[in-house]
């Protein structure tokens, strides 16, 4: 049986067993209720790191920030709702304020948490929840079955938070929910053009970093404000974009020098002032200059700026990360969610009929082969397990690093059919059970290997 369906069964099982105690039942049917759920993605970070901003790329759509924190998911018609002490929901207006979208929360200034329902196709598989900056990793965690945490370099307080996130016997063992981001990247190396550049050279150096391994799946870099214009970019803010670019690069530059010099009296396009320091606050000057340069060099229409703002900005690649270690893991990860919470609950109201609940419990955490498979991801990508170049390489693919479905194990960037899979399968297996079975082998070699073998052989099932 999957873990998932093994999990769900304890979820089962937890109800009948504590059917008369209405806290215990009412906490197992929100967990129950929330394993049928998309992921859920908390964003967080320290204040001022732009936690909305990088939200609103992922949404596609610009919201007004909250001191709360806000649920966005998946509906057929925008509209929200928020939760301010015990009792039902109270329904409030979405309305818009010049280019954002803001929640009407009025009388409930000290909302305890506000959703919103927005139709988004990047909403179908997730639910982000953007975090207060004060929220500690207790009550970030709580609710979501996975973190995006946004800093500018690592430091200390940002391992801490890290550390914190992991501060607990199963979350140590299934150390798989978390994605780190080094946001504003537009502002490394002092805006220079080649900012984003650097800052993907830095979160490939700290994806390599052992105090940072160990902490998370991924490091990504995303240059925010340049991933929203790329999903919300205005025709009459792409034509004032256009009317800049057909300055020359060096009389644009010397009036890029600052925000004041640009926004000032003394430029020389007819332009209001008023226009180019909207533009300051959309894009920023980085994105200015940037998006003039692409402009000139030919991405001269929407389309086709869009698309290389996209690339350029980190959105592309932290939806792929998004894809790969979390909405493609939702089933772990939704297991995972439902230990932590019936771990809770053992602990907080120990039953002498739950004993049984409580060593499936540490049965499952211990031997889960899908937990198996993520701690040797980690363990080969901090050094700890080390295997020759290639076979790591190969390992890494098999065991799901690279994404967890049968075609991306196995290295096909195309729709193989069965056989051809089944093929490439055995040839793996055979190679990793020869390594496993190397007395001369390093131990870790061996166990590592164990495992590839083990996920092999799990996915010839469904093709036997």
């Amino acid at each position: 049986m999957t873990l998932d369906r093994v999990v769900w069964s304890m979820l089962q099982e937890a109800l009948a067993v504590y059917r008369d105690s209405p806290r215990a039942t009412g906490w197992l049917r929100s967990h129950v209720e929330r394993y049928t759920e998309p992921v859920r993605i908390a964003v967080a970070g320290r204040s001022r790191i732009g936690k909305s901003t990088v939200v609103n790329a992922l949404i596609g759509d610009e919201f007004a920030p909250s001191s709360s924190f806000v649920w966005y998911r998946n509906g057929t018609e925008p509209r929200a709702h928020v939760f301010s002490g015990p009792g039902r929901p109270h329904e409030v207006q979405v309305g818009r304020r010049g280019s954002r979208h803001h929640v009407e929360i009025g009388q409930f200034d000290r909302a305890d948490r506000i959703v919103v329902e927005w139709p988004s196709r990047s909403l179908r598989d997730v639910v982000l929840i953007d975090t207060p900056s004060e929220a500690s990793p207790e009550q970030v965690l709580g609710d979501a079955d996975a973190l995006l945490y946004l800093m500018r370099h690592v430091q200390d307080d940002d391992l801490k938070f890290l550390q914190a996130a992991n501060d607990h016997p199963i979350a140590r063992v299934s150390n798989v929910h978390t994605v780190a981001v080094l946001a504003r990247a537009d502002e490394i190396g002092a805006g220079r053009i080649d900012a984003l550049s650097s800052a993907k050279q830095i979160a490939r150096r700290y994806r390599r970093d052992v105090a940072v391994q160990p902490l998370c799946q991924n490091v990504v870099s995303v240059a925010g404000l340049l991933a929203v214009a790329a999903k919300t970019l205005r025709e009459d803010e792409f034509a004032a974009l256009r009317a800049l670019a057909s300055l020359g690069r060096e009389e644009l530059e010397d009036h890029l020098l600052s925000a004041d010099r640009f926004a000032g009296e003394q430029f020389p396009l007819p332009m209001e002032p008023a226009v180019r320091q909207a533009l300051l606050e959309r894009f920023g000057i980085f994105g200015v200059r940037l998006i003039t340069a692409l402009i000139r060099q030919g991405f001269d229409t929407q389309v086709k700026l869009t698309g290389q703002l996209v690339q350029r900005s980190g959105l592309g690649e932290l939806r792929d990360s998004i894809a790969i270690h979390f909405t493609e893991r939702r089933e772990i990860l939704k297991a995972r969610s439902a230990l932590l919470a019936l771990d809770v609950l053992f602990r907080m109201e120990p039953r002498q009929n739950a004993r049984k609940l409580m060593a499936d419990l540490e049965r499952v955490v211990a031997s889960a082969h899908d937990f198996r498979e993520l701690r040797l991801v980690a363990a080969l990508q901090a050094g700890r397990t080390k295997l020759p170049a290639e076979l790591q390489t190969e390992a890494l693919r098999l065991i799901g690093a690279e994404g967890a479905t049968p075609l991306a194990r196995l290295g096909f960037d195309y729709e193989a059919g069965p056989h051809e899979q089944r093929e490439a399968l055995l040839d793996a297996l055979v190679r990793w059970q020869a390594i496993a079975a190397d007395l001369h082998a390093p131990n870790d070699q061996r166990r590592a290997a164990q495992v590839v073998v083990r996920t092999c052989e799990g996915l010839l099932l469904p093709l036997s």
